[in-house]
């Protein structure tokens, strides 16, 4: 289903959200301190046309997140980020023990976990990563692989998100959530911050603007804090598609309802992707950023990652959801034009 949003360019109603303020979008500070950082290299934007062949003409950019630091996905960039801020804050001369003492509590799909893990062992602290009954016993082998204490509660994202919380107030942990919602959102803010490496390399190497962008969002921080740059840099000379799981499409429901609302369905193959209940923060900046919001089937993002696999990009239904969209888009469009210049990210490599 492909809706327009009725709220571009104006927001969602005053006192919607209770931290609607615009997200960041200069990533100067992040790259300041990314780059002192040995694993931090620029992922390759490459040129997929020919794979996508949506149209004659038309040119496909897909930057490439699966080899990220590491951690094969672009979450890498975000809690590991906002870890090592923390780390330097409390220690600015050497950080490299600085937060010895000191655990980090969050739950995840994989990524996102992956992405504290990392970064608490980095700096001396501790992670402990609760995951639902969906997730995978790989992906906990390797959550656990990251040094992290690894805990199974809840039936779904959300109720593991509402466990971390109680962990972090019953033992004194710090919470370091990838979502926000109404008394939380600081620590958020600046995991989403650390997003816009990843744009800044975009806009330093995409050859032209492009005239459609392709985001995939779960919560939805990811695609807010990549369209807060771009809008920065490109105006508003492109169209905006914010793509997520027919099965979880919690943003497109928000923007429907015009305020945060949790989504029904059943389990997404598309796990990264799987979440019922958005960011606040999140919401009310594609509200005012973005165009159009789209849900793609199990069936789509399953077909557009086996085409990224036969090309030698192998990922998940997560990763190739971006891909996925464009192809919906361009068959609910009847066509994309001759002249389009389309951009969407790989977000992880091909694991579970």
């Amino acid at each position: 289903m492909l809706i327009d949003n009725p709220h571009r360019g104006i927001g969602l109603p005053a006192g919607v959200v209770d931290d609607g303020a615009p997200v960041a979008s200069d990533a100067g500070p992040v790259l300041a301190l990314l780059r002192r950082c040995p694993a931090y290299a620029a992922t390759p934007l490459v040129d997929a046309s020919v794979l996508a062949d949506v149209s004659s003409g038309a040119t496909v950019h897909l930057k490439d997140e699966r080899g990220r630091m590491g951690l094969g996905s672009f979450k890498a960039l975000g809690a590991a980020y906002a870890v090592a801020r923390d780390a330097v804050a409390a220690r600015p001369g050497d950080p490299s023990n600085a937060l010895a003492g000191r655990t980090y509590v969050t739950a995840s799909a994989g990524n996102h976990g992956m992405s504290v893990a990392a970064g608490a062992r980095v700096f001396g602290a501790e992670a402990v990563i609760f995951i639902s009954e969906t997730v995978s016993v790989g992906i906990a082998e390797k959550l656990a692989a990251k040094g992290a204490r690894v805990v199974r509660e809840g039936a779904d994202y959300e109720a593991s998100m509402a466990a971390a919380a109680r962990a972090a107030r019953d033992h004194g942990w710090t919470l370091l959530s990838d979502s926000t919602w109404t008394g939380y959102s600081a620590p958020a803010r600046q995991v989403m911050a650390g997003y816009l490496a990843m744009a800044d390399e975009i806009l330093r190497t995409i050859p032209a603007p492009p005239t459609h962008v392709f985001l995939q969002a779960g919560v939805g921080g990811f695609a807010a804090s990549l369209l807060a740059a771009f809008r920065s840099a490109w105006d508003g000379g492109f169209k905006a598609i914010i793509v997520e799981p027919a099965f979880a499409p919690c943003l497109q429901a928000g923007i429907s309802a015009g305020r945060p609302v949790r989504a029904e369905g059943p389990v997404s193959a598309m796990g990264r992707l799987d979440c019922k209940e958005p960011s606040h923060v999140a919401l009310a900046s594609l509200a005012r950023d973005a165009d159009c919001f789209l849900t793609i089937s199990e069936a789509e993002a399953a077909s557009a990652a086996e085409r990224l696999s036969v090309a030698g990009m192998p990922t998940t239904p997560s990763g190739a959801a971006g891909l996925a969209g464009i192809l919906a888009y361009a068959q609910n469009q009847g066509g994309i034009d001759a002249d389009a210049r389309l951009l969407a990210i790989i977000t992880e490599a091909a694991y579970d």
